[in-house]
């Protein structure tokens, strides 16, 4: 039985008011019922690539109101509009909020030749990350970098990171730490975190500008630029232990090595897409 108060009795009211004349067959209620049952189901679910980021980034993020994001500092964002139309490299160049959530990433997979232009992540927003972390040309991601210790057993050196991340890093540091030294050689040394440059392929900032990634043992990685001298299509070859991607994964890192053009010693951080 219908609640008075239910929206679906509403609209079943409503239709009846507005149709008085007309008789509602059992189909058309049926109709009627499935319509509100879709409509509640979208207000209770909400709106999912932006709750996301609320639930990523809750001390940067106050609310979500409607289409955009609202800053703590009162600064708001607009989402953006899906556009299924637009080019791979549209979004790689120019993406906005939605557009960061198109490609889902496969967090928990066997690591595996990705599909074509399978590269979740790296469609990002960069004015959205210029207001979380700072611009980095004008000197305010580094001023506010944080030092973590990166595997204090095994190599015990500090590196730099952005203080949302941090503590995550410390957490990924702690689990490779314990692994057998066959699985955690292949961490350190650390090829860097922390420079202010863009990605080598497009030019825009890449998260390293941001204090937001670590790249790791260069003797265990392959990157696509590398491997084809910037020439042909990405070959993928990996040697970085599935052990340290979960690690890295379950503490809200995504992997470089999961992209069709990857970049199997690359780590950032980007929890939005890790949410169940």
């Amino acid at each position: 039985m219908l609640s008075p108060g239910s929206p679906i009795a509403a609209i079943l009211s409503k239709a009846s008011i507005e149709n008085k004349n007309l008789p509602v067959s059992g189909l058309d209620r049926s109709i009627l019922c499935l319509a509100a049952l879709l409509w509640t189901s979208r207000v209770v679910a909400g709106d999912a690539p932006l709750d996301a980021l609320k639930q990523a980034y809750p001390n940067a993020i106050a609310r979500i109101d409607g289409n955009a994001v609202v800053f703590r500092d009162g600064a708001r964002m607009e989402a953006g509009a899906d556009d299924p139309a637009r080019s791979f490299d549209a979004l790689i160049a120019h993406a906005n909020l939605r557009d960061m959530f198109r490609l889902a990433y496969p967090k928990g997979a066997p690591p595996a030749q990705p599909k074509e232009n399978f590269d979740p992540g790296r469609f990002r927003d960069k004015a959205f990350f210029d207001r979380l972390y700072g611009d980095c040309r004008k000197g305010e991601v580094e001023r506010r970098l944080v030092a973590v210790t990166w595997l204090a057993k095994s190599w015990g050196r500090t590196v730099t990171f952005a203080p949302e991340a941090a503590a995550a890093l410390g957490a990924v540091s702690a689990e490779i730490d314990a692994m057998p030294p066959s699985i955690r050689r292949a961490a350190y040394p650390t090829a860097g975190t922390y420079a202010c440059r863009g990605v080598a392929d497009r030019g825009q900032p890449s998260m390293h500008a941001y204090g937001a990634a670590i790249d790791l043992n260069l003797d265990y990685s392959y990157y696509w630029l590398w491997d084809s001298h910037g020439k042909g299509a990405p070959h993928w070859r990996n040697r970085m232990p599935r052990e340290i991607v979960d690690a890295f994964e379950r503490h809200g890192f995504i992997w470089g090595g999961r992209w069709y053009h990857y970049d199997t010693m690359h780590f950032e951080y980007r929890p939005e897409l890790l949410k169940p």
